[in-house]
């Protein structure tokens, strides 16, 4: 590690890795509750259950990756041999996810969105927290570090929006048997499998690209070893990552915050089929609207922490993201927005949903570079380098939103009433105070959680002068 400039090469090949998580999370929580629920009929709580125990799965694997990646050694390097091995069991686990057997019963589904969730969050660990702690040995520079976060969830919300994009353009296009095009049960696999292959490319080309790297960063200690056992030894590295005070109030407010999108994501397609009516086109539009927001949000994130510090560009963005939240849903109640299908609604929508996405993207990124500012102080405290098990806290953080999130969010369903199967098609299906109520939840009601957030935010105490400190 030093402070020397890297190449906008080294910054793009390492970025575009993290587009296969953008792929995953984009297809997986935008389509995954609504498919199994509302097209094949499975149980929304019984969706969000099977979710929420594959999250218990991650709450182990993911420091888990981290602690032994830290501490592993190869001649590939601490991180790649794991990012190698995890491409084959994501790109199979995600689409079967996709592609369930025709008559499944209720637990039959249940049990297959189970076990094929499992699988395909524990291979994205295996990637996902080796290449988050790589960026955090990349550069030590604290400004930097903000320009390389930058580029990994420019490429993550990328593969989001591809995702999203290939979704509603393309498989889940409106025809003339499927006009709401979410419900054409066969789209699905094709759909899937596409992700599948796209989460490969951008994998291998980011492991190769930056395989040359390995051999320059960090390595462990000769003598890093440890008597305990494997989980001895993770809680207690667990133990000792969370009695580092800012990392412990900043894990909290990061948990909420996904919890928070988790929902959001949820139930979008919910609040745009039977709340705002949308069609397909509107759909592809919305969906895509908050993805640009954040990529062209992380273009101006290093100008913000770098004049005003990381932590109130945060600040920021998590009170922007809950005004947009609430604003559309209380407009709505107050009356002073026009019927459904009325010209400008659409367009008036995808604007907030975008502007929210600008204020998402001063989150996410000033959170991946405090996080690598933590491992440092850590690093002070005890001689010992471990990005891993910092990053993975971030990484299961992450998972929440499709973990969860799905898994309130099914709960939700349920607690209101929401019908459920392929037959509710239109708003018309549903009587009028349960969509009102769906509305209440995901706008205000989501954003109350927000304020919670900031609280734990304001814990928060290594600013620039401490870290040069």
């Amino acid at each position: 590690m030093s402070n020397a400039p890297l190449t906008l090469s080294t910054k793009l090949l390492y970025g575009v890795g993290q587009a296969a998580e953008g792929l995953k999370n984009g297809a997986f929580g935008v389509f995954m509750l609504f498919y199994y629920s509302q097209v094949l009929g499975l149980s929304a709580a019984l969706a969000g259950l099977a979710v929420g125990v594959a999250l218990v799965f991650d709450a182990v694997t993911d420091p888990l990756a981290g602690s032994i990646s830290d501490r592993f050694k190869s001649r590939l390097g601490r991180r790649h041999p794991f990012i190698y091995v995890s491409i084959l069991p994501l790109a199979i686990g995600f689409y079967l996810l996709f592609a369930p057997p025709a008559g499944l019963s209720q637990w039959g589904l249940f049990a297959w969105l189970l076990g094929f969730a499992v699988l395909t969050r524990a291979s994205m660990t295996l990637f996902h927290v080796p290449h988050l702690s790589l960026g955090a040995e990349l550069t030590d520079d604290y400004t930097e570090r903000t320009t390389v976060v930058g580029f990994r969830y420019f490429f993550n919300t990328l593969g989001a929006l591809v995702a999203v994009a290939a979704g509603f353009g393309v498989y889940f296009a409106a025809s003339a048997e499927f006009p709401v095009g979410q419900f054409n049960v066969e789209q699905y696999p094709h759909y899937a499998l596409a992700i599948s292959i796209s989460m490969t490319v951008v994998i291998l080309i980011s492991a190769l690209g930056t395989q040359r790297l390995a051999k320059t960063l960090r390595q462990p200690p000769v003598d890093w070893q440890s008597e305990r056992g494997v989980f001895a030894q993770l809680w207690f590295e667990l133990s000792e990552a969370m009695s580092n005070y800012s990392f412990r109030w900043v894990f909290f407010g990061l948990l909420l915050i996904f919890l928070m999108v988790g929902v959001d994501v949820a139930l979008n397609l919910y609040m745009n089929t039977f709340y705002w009516e949308f069609n397909s086109t509107d759909n592809l539009l919305f969906f895509m609207a908050a993805p640009l927001g954040v990529m062209v949000g992380t273009f101006f994130t290093g100008t913000i922490t770098d004049r005003w510090g990381k932590l109130p560009a945060v600040i920021w963005g998590v009170a922007g993201w809950m005004f947009c939240q609430s604003l559309p849903i209380v407009l709505r109640m107050a009356g002073w927005l026009p019927d459904n299908g009325a010209t400008g609604l659409a367009s008036f929508l995808i604007s907030v949903k975008f502007i929210q996405g600008l204020f998402v993207a001063q989150c996410l990124v000033s959170f991946g570079s405090m996080i690598a500012d933590i491992v440092d102080e850590h690093e002070l405290l005890t001689e010992r380098r471990q990005e891993g098990i910092f990053f993975a806290a971030v990484a299961f953080s992450s998972k929440c939103t499709t973990g969860l999130g799905s898994f309130f969010a099914g709960i939700a369903l349920d607690v209101i009433d929401w019908p459920q199967g392929a037959a509710i098609r239109t708003a018309a299906d549903v009587a009028p105070e349960t969509i009102t109520h769906l509305g209440i939840l995901f706008g205000p009601a989501l954003a109350i959680i927000g304020i919670v957030s900031l609280w734990c935010y304001s814990h928060y105490q290594l600013d620039r002068a401490r870290h040069e400190e």
